[in-house]
């Protein structure tokens, strides 16, 4: 199948868990036999040709917090209808609102809901309004719909009458690495909280940074790995409660190797949000075989089960209590660290996640409902080497 990704930012995925996602699911769709077309912001990605058997095209946007994805979807859309996917695959609620136009063309069109983005703190009115009306053509106007987490499939299900698909993320095996490039930033192993993620309110940072101002113990230090998503003045605020604290480090938005250094020598990691899909984050750190500490909203407690520790969301005075437990028991963290890295292994796999995205748009051509998102057995295998050889315009 030829197969188009819009509504991202783009790959090769720096920051944004949508553009882990979906740099993830197309490089394997790739390695399964189809043709995968990747659509990047020129502002986020310099990339440009195939990586790693993705063709990746850069088109402009109107690069505002306003304007960004609503105005790069629309181009990308105009482009793919030239091009004549088979399947036309919609990343997040706003760009679902064109996910009817390659259908006029002939082409499948598949959205997938990461989070409900209207409740996201950064919004101001008008945008909170729009993106709240765009779940409706996310459920009406695709073929297909896919969410990422249980809690999203039962909001949807309920209150569109529908019936959409759960497909969660996934996760990447953890790679380890000593100490080295992290010890320019004074940091050593198991010295340090980790939060790794967009420095936005629904992240919950401020609470994490409050509770941990409170703790006065030197040898302990908080490491926050993101940066602003158009979220400059939520950043300054988390400047003005680091204030002179040498122990809170604002390193930005982090990759690769260091990333992979800091993961590998966190003591524990902390996601105390207000607001998730299902976060890559998280699950990148328990496969790191990480202690988490995290709020319990639904959609956190989805994604670690029973394995971690969690705390009352929004309540700073439970995070520090949680927090000074954890940093005092350090045989407790190792315990919760090994129970979250054997969960991670069994229910997080990209490529169980790829077959059952790709089950999606087989079953689409076949005019057969997909009422479960899970990969397709034994006997349907066959059937995808005829799907691969053959053109379904």
């Amino acid at each position: 199948m030829r197969i188009a990704m819009i509504g991202q930012k783009g790959i090769p995925a720096t920051y944004g868990g949508i553009e882990r996602h979906v740099e993830e699911i197309a490089t394997r769709l790739v390695e399964r036999g189809h043709e995968v077309d990747v659509y990047s912001r020129v502002h986020y990605s310099r990339h440009t040709g195939d990586f790693r058997g993705v063709h990746t095209h850069r088109l402009p946007s109107l690069n505002t917090k306003h304007l960004d994805a609503i105005s790069h979807c629309a181009f990308s859309t105009l482009d793919a209808l030239a091009r004549r996917y088979d399947v036309v695959h919609y990343h997040a609620l706003g760009p679902a609102v064109f996910a009817t136009v390659p259908r006029i063309a002939g082409a499948k069109t598949v959205v997938t809901v990461h989070g409900l983005d209207w409740e996201r703190g950064k919004w101001g009115k008008f945008a909170t309004w729009f993106l709240r009306l765009c779940e409706n053509p996310a459920v009406r106007f695709p073929n297909k719909t896919i969410v990422v987490s249980q809690t999203l499939k039962e909001y949807f299900d309920k209150k569109y009458n529908t019936e959409t698909v759960m497909i969660p993320n996934g996760a990447n095996p953890g790679v380890h690495r000593p100490p080295n490039k992290i010890k320019r930033f004074g940091l050593d192993k198991n010295r340090y909280i980790l939060f790794v993620g967009r420095l936005v309110p629904e992240k919950g940072c401020h609470y994490l940074m409050e509770a941990f101002t409170r703790i006065e113990d030197p040898n302990v230090h908080l490491v926050m790995a993101g940066g602003s998503s158009f979220s400059d003045g939520y950043v300054d605020s988390l400047m003005r409660i680091r204030g002179n604290d040498e122990r809170i480090h604002m390193l930005g938005y982090v990759y690769g190797d260091l990333l992979d250094e800091l993961w590998t020598n966190a003591y524990m990691v902390a996601q105390p949000s207000v607001l998730e899909g299902l976060s890559i984050s998280l699950i990148e750190a328990i496969s790191h075989g990480k202690c988490v500490l995290v709020s319990d909203i639904p959609e956190n407690l989805e994604v670690v089960a029973d394995c971690a520790v969690s705390h009352r969301t929004r309540d700073v005075d439970d995070l520090e209590a949680k927090l000074r437990e954890l940093i005092d028991d350090p045989h407790r963290v190792g315990r919760v660290a090994e129970a979250c890295q054997r969960h991670a292994e069994a229910h997080y796999s990209w490529s169980r996640i790829v077959e059952a995205t790709e089950a999606v748009y087989l079953d689409l051509f076949a005019g057969k409902p997909n009422k479960e998102a899970a990969p397709p057995d034994e006997e349907a295998r066959p059937k995808l080497t005829l799907v691969k050889d053959r053109h379904l315009g």
